[in-house]
């Protein structure tokens, strides 16, 4: 075994998502300013400990083998149950408790900010596997969020399109956040959808035929609800599809940052370039990185998307664009659309003149009709 992945030690930073836990027991059972807990550690503690520990460009030995890897895939593995806990002990507990309303609110926005930045985060690793136990893990993962169908999308529509205007995922040049979130909110299940039936056409199978993943996302979604209603009743299965809300909106503000405003070039012949380094934001920041199991080394994700997270690499700035903080601080910048243009659009502009300066016109791929 390569003595960089040879110990839990070696993978001990990328299980800071633990951490979360002991803050989300005190915020389950303490209520009041408890409950600012968990998107303290996620988003103010991950940026802080960003400027402190500054970036790492290591880039790994991509041909390490999965055996190697065992400390680093084990947090991934385990998190599923860890999760169910919180959300459904949570639902338990708080139901019983008395609290109020803000109270309520408070708690469930936060496990929403640990489903979404933590939950769906491992799910997306997950469901790039090969392994079909891992691919279940993303399944119920994302069945705890109510967004099953992000798999099928993902995995059919972003990896093939990112960059294009079939992508809804790739945010547009001066399109704000919010604009945004209601567009994927509107687009995604449809396209997610569209591809399933496609797949199955060219299987030679009805849409309504069972290896249809769509039946296995209703079931998974349809038993959650009820488990959250079994626990909780309606107050249950309202604070369950409210941190599933938070979840979504985290992932939504993730794929905000990850390709915003970076398009590529259609050819003479109609079609698009092939997908490049320089498609994707990525941030070397070291903090961020354990976090979200080094999703932000997003380019070498989209050039190698099953490649496991500890064997992602690092790209300088000559081939790939570099956020200037990492995603948790950036995800703050943008809910406020004009500060958030203020500091990544000239960043875009000069993307595009840097690797695109025979391109006059923008105005197509601003609008997505390019």
């Amino acid at each position: 075994m390569p003595a960089e992945f040879a110990s839990l030690r070696a993978a001990l930073p990328f299980w800071l998502s633990v951490g979360l836990l002991p803050l989300a027991l005190l915020a389950i059972t303490q209520g009041g300013w408890w409950v600012i807990l968990i998107p303290a550690y996620a988003w103010a503690l991950t940026s802080l400990l960003d400027v402190l520990l500054g970036h790492d460009t290591h880039n790994p030995d991509p041909e390490t083998e999965d055996e190697d890897l065992f400390w680093y895939r084990a947090i991934t593995l385990i998190w599923l149950p860890l999760q169910a806990l919180v959300i459904y002990g949570g639902i338990w507990w708080a139901s019983r408790a008395g609290y109020s309303w803000p109270e309520l609110l408070g708690l469930f926005f936060g496990i929403g900010v640990m489903s979404g930045s933590i939950g769906i985060v491992y799910a997306h690793e997950l469901m790039h596997q090969a392994d079909r136990m891992e691919r279940w893990l993303a399944d119920l993962l994302l069945a705890l969020v109510l967004y099953s169908h992000f798999r099928s999308e993902h995995l059919l529509v972003h990896h093939t399109h990112v960059g294009t205007p079939r992508d809804a995922v790739t945010a547009r040049y001066n399109e704000g956040f919010h604009r945004f979130f209601l567009r994927v909110l509107r687009s995604c299940p449809a396209s997610a959808w569209q591809a399933e039936t496609a797949r199955q056409n060219r299987a030679g199978r009805s849409v309504w035929h069972l290896s249809n993943p769509f039946w296995r996302y209703t079931a998974l979604q349809a038993l959650a609800l009820v488990l959250a209603y079994a626990i909780g009743g309606w107050l249950g299965v309202f604070l369950f599809a409210f941190q599933a809300f938070v979840a979504i909106w985290q992932l939504e503000l993730t794929n905000y940052i990850e390709h915003y405003g970076l398009t590529r070039e259609r050819l003479a012949n109609g079609k698009f370039e092939p997908v490049r380094p320089h498609h994707s934001w990525n941030a070397p920041h070291r903090a961020s990185n354990w976090l979200l199991i080094n999703l932000q080394r997003h380019s070498d994700h989209h050039y190698k998307p099953d490649r496991r997270f500890p064997l992602l690499q690092t790209y300088g700035e000559d081939e790939a664009p570099l956020l200037p903080i990492g995603y948790p601080a950036l995800g703050v910048l943008a809910m406020v659309p004009p500060l958030w243009r203020r500091r990544m659009n000239p960043r875009v502009r000069a993307w595009r003149k840097r690797h695109y300066p025979a391109i006059s016109d923008w105005m197509p791929y601003n609008i997505g009709q390019h």
